[in-house]
């Protein structure tokens, strides 16, 4: 029925549900025994994941392949941008750093060789899987971009997808939103459309039923679905705008409180995400010092720019509260560049994040980080020996940093590796490269345990395993997409649509056509 079959989601905007519902349809497909695979042909993201052979795409393609069951590749997602500030991004293809360019730059000089790159994966992918889930970026109405986009209607065409176009409930204005961005887009491209999703749905759907007819009379495109907002997922998320729903309050009902701080180039924020599973853990983001409080655990997490993080961090208070903290005996834990940022210095001679070529650290390890041009990226494991006790950890690494001890009294290492160390314990003081690290459940446990003790409160033991909350998630937001969308509807256009307007990908001398 399937071979290399096409199926694009595009959005009215940026968080309307695009990555979620690419997920869920992933894992449908998969179950209904179809070999399927995600597609973003470029991505803007500071999350990130590692492939099995040590390269960085978006996380949210790593994460529907996994919905899917199948090995993330760098054709899923070939091309990652990473902003890193002063207007400028890294641009990473293929898993590997390409080059720093700002986006009057990336526009007109990689534009060509973007579609080159987009083209190969995407045929490498169709020959190998019989559904392809295609998800777009932003609005595909931004018409001040869209002579020369890599990522919305011209990736439709050059796939020759079916579009679904999903619009967000939740913020208001759904069907404005849907109609104005249909009106804006070109007659060509509103033909692809094959139907829409509402999504984020709260409430009693009869009241919504006037403008579904009203819609699908004044637009002629069928309402494939109804999504209600689903929640108590444990999938991660990609776009940092979800921070914003987290409190920054103390919650009295929860035993521990973990503040995670939300620097200005937070990364791979998705590393926390186990600890909001844990029941007795209320972890906040926060932008200001005085949100801190006196919480149970500090994190630094990982930052695209440490350099000017770092800054930050000096210029708002926090690095004089963090220094207080410490000395009370506060539990401070640094993921990366969040860890870089414990030392001394870290010095960027080759201004590759920032103009910044120094900047003294939190002083809290005594370390020095160089940042260097070969970016490090790879799946790792190791021993942990924490509080007596010895854990077997896995994680993955993405940093230009070299860090170096000045001296070894009171630090051991954080984990032992095959052939090195990673990472400082000191005291109340923790430092990794381990992104994941958290995930890890036997010293989750032991680490928050550790937090518990100190306030005079019982352990708990046999925590849920993260990752089996994980595949719950999957399959329960598969089966409430599945009971509220068109399935069949959808698999039938897919089918209509392919062999109506058959046109296969080609390549010729290095250009798409």
């Amino acid at each position: 029925m399937f071979k290399g079959t096409p199926l694009m989601i595009q959005g009215t905007h940026s968080d309307a549900g695009k990555s979620a519902l690419v997920t869920a349809l992933c894992r449908i497909f998969a179950r209904e025994g179809y070999k399927t695979a995600p597609f973003k042909s470029q991505n803007m993201a500071l999350n990130s994941y590692i492939t099995r052979d040590g390269k960085e795409i978006g996380r949210a393609q790593g994460v529907q392949a996994e919905a899917a069951g199948v090995v993330a590749t760098t054709d899923m997602n070939p091309i990652l941008i990473k902003p890193t500030g002063e207007y400028q991004s890294q641009i990473v293809v293929h898993g590997k750093p390409f080059q720093n360019m700002k986006a009057g730059e990336y526009r007109q000089e990689f534009y060509e060789k973007g579609l080159q790159v987009i083209t190969e994966s995407y045929l490498r992918l169709q020959k190998e899987y019989e559904i392809l889930v295609i998800e777009g970026a932003g609005s595909p109405a931004e018409v001040n971009l869209n002579d020369r986009e890599l990522v919305n209607m011209r990736i439709a065409r050059l796939t020759n997808a079916p579009v679904i176009l999903v619009g967000d409930i939740e913020k208001g204005g759904v069907f404005a939103s849907l109609v104005g961005t249909l009106q804006l887009l070109e007659e060509e491209d509103r033909k692809r459309v094959i139907g829409v999703v509402i999504n984020k749905f709260r409430g009693d759907v009869s009241l919504l039923e006037p403008g579904l007819e009203w819609f699908e009379a004044y637009t002629g495109i069928p309402v494939l679905g109804v999504i209600p907002y689903v929640t108590g997922l444990h999938i991660e998320a990609e776009d940092s705008v979800v921070l914003d729903s987290f409190s920054k309050d103390k919650d009295e009902t929860k035993d521990l409180d973990i503040a995670v701080i939300r620097f200005p180039y937070i990364s791979n924020f998705t590393d926390m995400d186990p600890l909001f599973s844990e029941e007795d853990c209320h972890v906040k983001y926060v932008q200001k010092a005085e949100e801190l409080g006196e919480p149970d655990l500090v994190i630094l997490p990982g930052s695209k720019n440490t350099l000017g993080d770092l800054q930050f961090l000096h210029e708002s208070g926090f690095g004089n509260r963090l220094q207080t903290l410490a000395a009370q005996g506060t539990r401070i834990f640094g993921i990366c560049g969040g860890y870089q940022m414990l030392g001394e210095e870290v010095v960027d001679e080759y201004e590759i994040e920032s103009s910044l070529k120094v900047i003294s650290g939190l002083g809290l390890i005594p370390m020095t980080t160089h940042l260097e041009k070969e970016k490090r990226t790879v799946l790792s494991e190791g021993i942990l020996n924490f509080k007596g006790k010895q854990f077997f950890i896995k994680g993955y690494e993405i940093h230009m940093g070299v860090t170096t001890l000045h001296g070894r009294e009171n630090v051991m290492p954080f984990a032992v590796l095959a052939d090195r160390t990673d990472g400082v314990q000191v005291e109340n003081i923790i430092g990794t490269y381990f992104h994941g690290i958290f995930h890890n459940d036997s010293f989750r446990e032991e680490l928050l345990n550790t937090l518990r003790q100190k306030k005079g409160l019982s352990p708990l033991i046999g925590r849920t395993s993260f990752d089996r909350k994980r595949e719950e998630s999957f399959d329960r937001l598969a089966d409430v997409v599945s009971l509220h969308l068109s399935m069949d509807k959808i698999k039938e256009k897919m089918v209509e649509f392919e062999r109506t307007n058959k046109k296969e990908v080609v390549q010729t001398h290095g250009k798409s056509v």
